[in-house]
């Protein structure tokens, strides 16, 4: 049996105004609280658009293909890899990255089912929890 645990990290920030693609896109990996003000080069934006380029190309990438093709280090690479994982959006499969699924919008559908899966198992001991108390 696989147990997935993802941290998910829901924003509500205000969507740009402007059809922007790379705005739009930094609007949404900040809604998913991926990409935080202290990532001053922004790797975490580079390596998530790499991943969805590769989407694009069917193609999977190790740690070390990122750091060549956005000139980072492996360390930081590996760092936003594991963020990514954690999140549920990026997978790991004998070494090579790629997003979870191959398009934004099926990828805030497995979102959205992990987020339900949760609550409900939250649900299920909120109630065994009150039952245990009285209530």
């Amino acid at each position: 049996m696989i147990i997935r645990r993802h941290k998910i990290t829901i924003i509500n920030i205000k969507k740009p105004k402007a059809r922007n693609l790379n705005k739009e896109l930094q609007w949404f990996g900040n809604a998913l609280g991926l990409f935080s003000m202290r990532d001053k080069d922004r790797s975490c934006f580079r390596i998530f658009i790499e991943l969805l380029k590769g989407a694009k190309a069917d193609h999977a990438f190790t740690s070390d293909e990122l750091a060549f093709n956005l000139n980072l280090s492996r360390g930081t690479i590996v760092h936003h890899l594991n963020k990514l994982m954690e999140a549920g959006i990026v997978i790991n499969d004998r070494n090579r990255y790629a997003l979870r699924v191959n398009n934004l919008e099926i990828l805030m559908d497995e979102i959205q089912k992990d987020i339900n899966r949760t609550c409900n198992d939250l649900k299920q001991a909120a109630k065994e929890i009150d039952s245990l108390l009285g209530l």
